[in-house]
């Protein structure tokens, strides 16, 4: 009623065409909207707790009352919880709360782990044998003429139909247990890079050797069904993989995965190892010789991992860290610092000339230091030397800091195709018990580099010390290009392979290493979810800190439609997850491998961090013997501590059981199915009814938790009935836009009742795979059960569906309503289940919109104030301010805050909402302005090569050219390299808030001062609901201010240019805030700024991050270290290489100069 809409102050309104204050026409106009004056003078100068409420205070307090009414009613009879609590009640006589024991708990998971990971060693030292015991009896013949089955080339024809040399027939069948990949698991096959020629008289020896493990492979999955993939990856380069597989070339024609590169390979080939890079950069590296430099120093840092430490120096007339910040240190040649090398190894330009010996006198310096202070890996130590040969006075240098014992060991890399200087070379490697090669093309450099790991390897091939090595977590998505359904997280157990001839002894030689991947999804498995509560969990920890399995990890990124891992993503540190252990206590504990307990407050974020738990944690932790991991344990207080026991007839249980409406947690472990191939086509369910029936002796079960599943079945078994009746007896028109009915049980079983057709359901993906947040997963149980169970008894819980996916529309259309059933024992309570609905929104907005049109006994005839017509601003709200209803468009699911600064601002001064700030070190950015990219990526190997080959042809072509103009031409193709690299994400801090309803805060009214005008608001809270019922004057402008935003922030400091541009370093915090306040998951990549955080300027900011930079975390070392021995022969120390590159990567080469020049980019 237009006449009668509440009002600004007297003296002001807003013009609807303008939007600005003008005063009031006169004392007529006045008296009709006498009754929004008296509402703004009750509003403005009494609050309802002075006992002077006056209307529309009154009004709106019914109106919050009757929806709230209306909505309790309509979400506790379509979601029968009533029902569901009467029939946990009924049971509890006959039910048992035990308290948990979590040390027992922690001790019996990590008992199960030890005993899977140790039959994995088992079945990886078999195959160690079997290798060693056919190289011992293979001779090696020049002239082996032998077929086999390359991987890639197996089940090729050629234009006659005919199969292709190499590619004979090989029956592949896909198999569930590996990702439904299509195998044979009757024969292994071989796979080689393209740059390993397949026909190599090497090759060929050590594939025929490696034949003798094919029955192996198989006797080793035989006795251990839950095996994955198994393989052994020669010193030549080659790749034997059990079950066989088809490989598949990348978009170019080329086989980019090299054995030697991979994590495991490299770990198990040698020992941890302190390593300075030494690089000349003087003018006679300039041109071909720096690229060559530059990849052979990049091809080192590839063969790094997380137990090396390193640093690199470039020399000239004098000595220039890479990082300045790194002077006088070693480094963890952890990933992020190895990426961080990278880009500054690509920022390396020539001038001046090479002095060898004070850039051989720092590292020396350094190597010494750290082994003295009892830092680094303390373990091997060496120099590697890239140059092209023009170097002096170095022997004074080597015997006054290597001799007589030679510790460190030197690899010599020459550059070029000069040999003018390599018996220089070669006497600094051969007298430092080194290696020396010469690398004249891009394509020698990988080969090269390797034979270092084969000299660090003598010792420990000489003593046949088989260490076992376990790798961090890593996602193997190069193996297996885009076949497999998703990104699977693993670890991977290797041992070396030895030759054990005598003859051979004491060169030591290395002839690979073999290994198998253990699927740590499979792993964590053994940690029964059950047994954790609504929000309990398990994690693995490595010897370096970094997490190898947390329900928190999260490795994918969303690029456009893409899903991408993170650059970072194995290399997360417990800290950055686990941020409530600010003084480390518990990571500490965990790398020391104890066993014990302690007790945290944490803040939990939610749904893509809009949401936020506060609650107090127990964490268990102890070691997994004979590997490098620990585990722990959370166990939350209250409901946490307590697990529910009940019992029923199998008979009845079963019958309950077989409802088509009835599922399982499908990742939660009720019976092992993945042991008998009979049963991998099991469902959980299916296995659960096998194995009461008696139908399968062979079967294994957890009973405790059958017994669970039986129980919750039979007590939850009238819901169908009740759901299948409301279903059936309302009419079509007195239908309300309740979609669905659905519960879920501590053990694991999710009941869904469809209360409209299939076809009319709104949201298709709620309780199905697709939506992990809404199902039973390994690592959680779903929101709206966690949810529900922090709410008062008997009180529902809203939340807002947004949609997922990049084309999905952006509001979203339904919500959930779901509460918690909890039962009490013995003075003991624990949930037993969360039952609730889905509704659609539009049916909410109705029912609210119907409320509000009644206005109680306070005002005769019809009401003056309405939410629907504009007359007042009402909005619906749940407890962390996003609005479920408003009558303006378009902002439905948006944060208050977003949309009416104002308000927002005003219930966060009255206390009705507080701000959490909290923190995500897992975030990516996008780059601000023009700085590195952290995410950048290096140069291909490929692309190197063609590169370079164009600069090669364009220099013979333009002889005449001066080396700036050369110089210059580099210049601009890095600059449009960076440009087209600007707007990738790469990883960062944010920091972001999260606002929350304090628990006392169940009205408020106040009056916003807008400057010219007042608007004035009044919010009360729903009965039983966590939703707030929030009105207020539209009329008054309070462009003043500003809104209130849930963006995340870039947490960074600011370097000078000097240092090599902004990087995100882990552990990064605001300084004003001490150690880390907060960590979850930010509520997306877009808007993130960047910031400054400290005052006092860049270079403060400089040394603030460079210390952060420096420091290291404990670490545990590996227990083992073969840096020398007595018998080795140091004399086998390299000598001139073949300078040809293969015929593949050469007709590459003298053609690229014809390839536009995109490609080579």
């Amino acid at each position: 009623m237009p006449g009668l809409k509440p009002l600004p102050n007297p003296g002001c309104s807003q013009s609807p065409s303008r939007g600005r204050c003008r005063r009031w026409p006169g004392p007529g106009a006045f008296l009709g909207k006498m009754a929004g004056v008296l509402w703004l003078l009750s509003s403005s100068a009494l609050t309802p707790t002075q006992g002077q409420t006056k209307t529309p205070l009154e009004t709106v307090k019914l109106w919050a009352d009757a929806f709230g009414a209306d909505l309790h009613r309509t979400v506790t009879k379509y979601s029968g919880s009533l029902l569901l609590q009467k029939k946990y009640r009924e049971a509890e006589p006959s039910l048992e709360i035990r308290a948990v024991d979590g040390l027992e708990l922690v001790r019996k998971f990590s008992q199960d782990m030890e005993a899977m990971l140790r039959r994995k060693v088992e079945a990886v030292q078999s195959l160690v044998e079997a290798a060693e015991e056919a190289d011992l009896k293979h001779e090696f013949n020049a002239s082996l003429v032998f077929d086999y089955y390359n991987s890639v080339l197996i089940n090729e024809r050629d234009e006659q139909g005919n199969f292709v040399e190499l590619g004979a027939e090989f029956l592949l069948e896909a198999n569930a247990h590996f990702s439904n990949l299509r195998v044979n698991t009757s024969a292994s096959c071989v796979q080689l890079p393209t740059n390993v020629y397949n026909r190599d008289p090497d090759v060929l020896n050590g594939v025929y050797m490696s034949e003798a493990l094919n029955p192996v492979f198989v006797e080793n999955f035989r006795r251990d069904p839950t095996l994955t993939w198994q393989y052994f990856g020669s010193c030549t380069g080659f790749f034997r993989i059990y079950p066989g597989i088809k490989w598949t070339p990348d978009e170019h024609g080329v086989i980019a995965f090299d054995c030697r590169n991979r994590g495991w390979y490299i770990q198990a080939a040698t020992s941890p190892k302190d390593v300075v890079i030494l690089v000349d950069v003087s003018g006679s590296m300039k041109g071909l010789k720096l690229a060559i430099a530059k990849h052979t120093v990049t091809t080192i840092l590839d063969t790094l991992g997380d137990n090396d430490f390193l640093n690199i120096i470039a020399y000239n007339d004098h000595i220039h860290y890479l990082e300045p910040c790194f002077k006088g240190v070693l480094v963890q040649a952890d990933r992020d610092n190895r990426e961080h090398f990278k880009r500054l190894v690509d920022e390396l330009v020539v001038k001046g000339v090479g002095v060898v010996n004070q850039a051989l006198r720092e590292a020396f310096h350094i190597l010494k230091q750290f082994q003295e202070a009892g830092r680094g890996s303390l373990c091997n130590q060496a120099v590697m030397l890239i140059s092209d040969g023009a170097v002096e006075d170095f022997q004074p240098v080597l015997e006054k800091y290597n001799a007589p014992d030679r510790k460190v060991r030197v690899f010599t890399y020459l550059i070029g195709r000069e040999v003018t200087f390599a018996d220089r070379m070669k006497w600094i490697a051969c007298n430092n018990k080194g290696y020396y090669t010469q690398i004249s093309t891009l394509a020698d450099a990988q080969e090269n580099v390797m034979e270092y790991l084969h000299v660090l390897s003598r010792p420990m091939v000489i003593n046949h010390d088989h260490d076992v090595i376990w790798t961090e977590a890593y996602m193997d998505t190069r193996l297996f290009t885009s076949k497999a359904r998703s990104p699977t997280l693993l670890t991977t157990v290797a041992m070396p392979v030895f030759s054990k001839k005598n003859e051979t002894r004491a060169h030591g030689i290395l002839l690979g290493v073999v290994g198998s991947d253990v699927t740590l999804r499979e792993l964590m498995k053994l940690a029964s979810r059950y047994k954790l509560g609504v929000h309990g969990y398990a994690f693995l920890n490595t010897n370096n800190g970094y997490i190898l399995s947390h329900p928190d990890l999260r490795p994918l990124y969303r690029e456009g439609k893409k899903l991408k891992p993170k650059p970072n993503y194995n290399s997360v540190d417990l800290s950055e997850v686990e941020w409530e252990d600010q003084a480390e206590t518990l990571r500490t504990a965990l790398i020391n491998r104890e066993t014990g307990s302690l007790s945290m407050r944490v803040k939990v974020p939610l749904d893509e961090g809009r949401r936020v738990l506060f609650l107090t944690n127990d964490y268990f932790f102890t070691d997994i013997k004979e590997t490098p991991f620990s585990l722990g344990v959370v166990l939350t207080r209250g409901y946490g501590e307590h697990v529910l026991l009940g019992n029923t007839s199998v008979e009845e249980g079963l019958h309950d059981l077989l409802h088509p409406d009835l599922t399982l947690a499908s990742d939660w472990v009720y019976c092992l199915t993945d042991i008998d191939p009979d049963h991998r086509k099991l469902s959980q369910l299916q296995a659960v009814v096998r194995y009461l029936n008696r139908e399968d002796a062979q079967l294994r079960c957890d009973e405790e938790l059958v017994r669970a599943v039986l129980f919750d079945a039979v007590v939850t078994a009238p819901m169908e009935a009740y759901w299948t009746a409301l279903a059936l007896n309302v009419s079509e028109e007195a239908r309300p836009g309740v979609d669905m009915a659905f519960l879920g049980t501590r053990a694991g079983i999710l009941r869904r009742s469809l209360l409209v057709g299939s076809e009319k359901v709104s949201d298709r993906t709620f309780l199905t795979p697709e939506d992990e947040a809404s199902v039973f997963t390994a690592d959680h149980f779903p929101l709206w059960y966690r949810q529900a169970s922090e709410q008062p008894e008997g009180s529902f819980v809203f939340s807002l569906r947004w949609p997922k996916g990049p084309e999905s529309p952006g509001e979203p259309t339904t919500l959930t309503a779901s509460t918690a059933v909890a039962v009490t024992v013995e003075q003991k309570t624990a949930i037993a289940a969360a039952v609730g609905v889905l509704m659609r929104l539009d049916f909410l907005q109705s029912r609210f919109w119907a409320a509000t049109r009644q206005c109680g006994g306070a005002v005769d005839g019809p009401c003056p104030w309405s939410c629907e017509d504009g007359g007042l601003d009402c909005f619906i709200l749940d407890h962390n301010g996003f609005i479920l209803v408003s009558g303006r468009p378009g902002q439905t699911g948006r944060f208050l805050g977003e949309v009416d600064g104002a308000l927002m601002s005003q219930l966060l001064g009255l206390g009705v909402f507080s701000q959490v700030t909290m923190f995500d070190y897992q975030a990516m950015c996008k780059p601000p302005g023009h700085h590195h990219s952290a995410a950048r990526p290096l140069v291909s190997t490929l692309s190197a090569i063609l590169t370079a080959a164009r600069w090669l042809i364009h220099e013979i072509l333009l002889s005449l050219l001066e080396w700036s103009a050369w110089g210059s031409r580099l210049d601009r193709g890095a600059e449009a390299h960076q440009h087209r690299r600007q707007d990738e994400l790469h990883p960062c801090d944010t920091q972001y808030p999260v606002f929350v309803q304090q628990a006392g805060a169940r009205e408020a009214s106040g009056v916003v001062e807008c400057g010219a005008c007042q608007r004035a608001f009044t919010m009360h809270q729903i009965p039983h609901s966590d939703l707030l019922l929030l009105a207020a004057h539209p009329a008054c402008s309070c462009s003043l201010f500003p809104p209130v935003l849930r963006e995340a922030t870039e947490v960074t400091y600011i370097l000078p240019s000097r240092v090599g541009g902004s990087d995100r370093r882990r552990g990064e915090g605001p300084p004003t805030l001490g150690s880390r306040q907060g960590s979850g998951l930010g509520p997306g990549v877009a808007g993130f700024h960047q910031v400054d955080l400290d005052p006092r300027g860049p270079a403060h900011n400089a040394s603030v991050k460079c210390d952060r930079m420096r420091s290291q975390k404990p670490r545990r070392r590996p227990d083992s270290c073969h840096s020398f021995h007595a018998e080795e022969n140091a004399q086998d120390c390299g000598g001139a290489m073949d300078l040809s590159a293969s015929l593949v990567l050469l007709l590459l080469t003298t053609g690229a100069w014809l390839l536009p020049p995109r490609l080579l980019q």
